[in-house]
């Protein structure tokens, strides 16, 4: 395994159990990195809602992410982190989180399995390719070390978001050589770039509670969080797809914000009252918070207040960068991959989890999809060590 993420560890989880020897090498320190970070205000791991309407959260990868995730789905997750002794919830909002909460906690005791299992984790080994001989080639901090070609290699490196954790893309290259088409990277459920006037940077950090935004035809609820240059937060990672290409092909895009989405024009307009009182009084009467209000200030426009506060026209110019975003879009095209997500270029080498050229919104859909390709690519792994050249077909069973 190259990867010490959620896909690499339960790929060697499942072939250290089907009594392989497995060893995972890992750029950083130690492995889980950017599964810890992903803990760090609630471990989402998955989602409740029927499966139907989960597959349909990939978009264009759902065929290819489907039979993966349809062989081991968010009921398999559950059960496995219950089998580590880390029982899961549902939120309010469907999604699924451990009762630590944390991801550190599963963390510990999954290694402390893996351990027991005889997987060998070799940490600061950073994959720089191949030799002559085919060997796989490590950088380490006391110089190179070469790893004879083994029976598979399963590449879990991630993608290109949040480098300093380790999943910085720098592996591209290296597939690009052996003429594996790999897409460019994109930030994805990222915050987008607006320019407020100077004084309205000072909300920086302030919450846009119970909104709702749309683009494209598609309107979605929550929470978004003012930045010093932008916009980012939940209902803005929800639509950061359709955002990032209408940017990308046209230079800009244009959200619309509803500050009281719980609230009728005419009702809103009622609670707002008459003319004759100052614009912060009405704004106070709607029932905006500081912020929101500040937001309808910074705005402006010559609508009634009423239709402005639901509808506030937001012109997004580009995204933060992708160092920032929670994932990334981009990475190995789907059609370089066989069923069992080998590579057809190169035999014997399979990739999962972000290293693939796919996107999902937060929720859960990102770790999913990680756990179960890297699930996936493990039985087709054991199929190709003991029948070389056979065709992978998923079955229902856990790893």
């Amino acid at each position: 395994m190259v990867g010490g993420g959620p896909a690499g560890l339960i790929a060697a989880e499942c072939l250290a159990q089907a009594g392989l020897a497995v060893s995972v090498f890992d750029r950083m320190p130690s492995v889980g990195r950017k599964f810890q970070l992903a803990g760090r205000g609630g471990l989402n791991l998955t989602h409740s809602e029927p499966l139907s309407r989960f597959l349909g959260r990939y978009g264009p990868a759902r065929p290819a992410l489907a039979p993966a995730v349809e062989a081991w789905p968010p009921d398999a997750l559950r059960a496995w982190c219950a089998g580590l002794g880390q029982d899961t919830f549902v939120g309010s909002s469907g999604r699924v989180f451990p009762r630590a909460f944390k991801a550190t906690p599963l963390l510990r005791v999954w290694l402390v399995r893996l351990a027991g299992l005889g997987v060998r984790v070799h940490a600061g080994h950073r994959w720089v390719g191949w030799d002559e001989a085919s060997a796989l080639r490590f950088a380490t901090a006391t110089g190179e070390v070469r790893v004879c070609p083994p029976a598979a290699t399963v590449l879990a490196l991630g993608g290109a978001s949040w480098p300093r954790l380790g999943s910085d893309g720098g592996w591209a290259p290296l597939l690009r050589e052996r003429g594996i088409t790999v897409n460019p990277f994109r930030p994805a459920n990222c915050g987008f770039l607006h320019p407020w006037s100077p004084v309205f940077q000072a909300n920086a950090g302030e919450p846009l509670k119970r909104i709702a935004a749309t683009f494209g035809g598609e309107t979605v609820r929550g929470e978004a969080v003012l930045t010093a240059d932008g916009i980012e937060g939940g209902v803005i990672y929800a639509l950061s797809r359709p955002l990032r290409d209408a940017i990308d092909a046209e230079g800009s895009a244009s959200l619309t914000l509803d500050l009281r989405p719980d609230l009728d024009a005419a009702a809103l307009a009622r609670r707002l009252g008459g003319h004759g009182q100052s614009l912060a009084n009405a704004l106070r009467r709607g029932g905006l918070a500081p912020a929101a209000a500040g937001l309808v200030r910074e705005i402006g426009g010559t609508q009634p207040l009423a239709e402005r506060i639901k509808a506030l026209p937001l012109r997004l110019v580009g995204t933060r960068p992708i160092e920032r975003a929670i994932s990334s879009a981009g990475g190995i095209a789907l059609a370089e991959l066989d069923t069992g997500f080998m590579l057809r270029r190169l035999p014997g080498m399979f990739a999962v989890g972000e290293m693939l050229d796919w996107e999902a919104p937060t929720g859960g859909y990102l770790l999913q999809a990680a756990f179960s390709t890297g699930v996936a690519a493990a039985r087709a792994v054991a199929t190709w060590v003991n029948q070389p050249g056979t065709v992978w077909d998923p079955v229902p069973a856990g790893p």
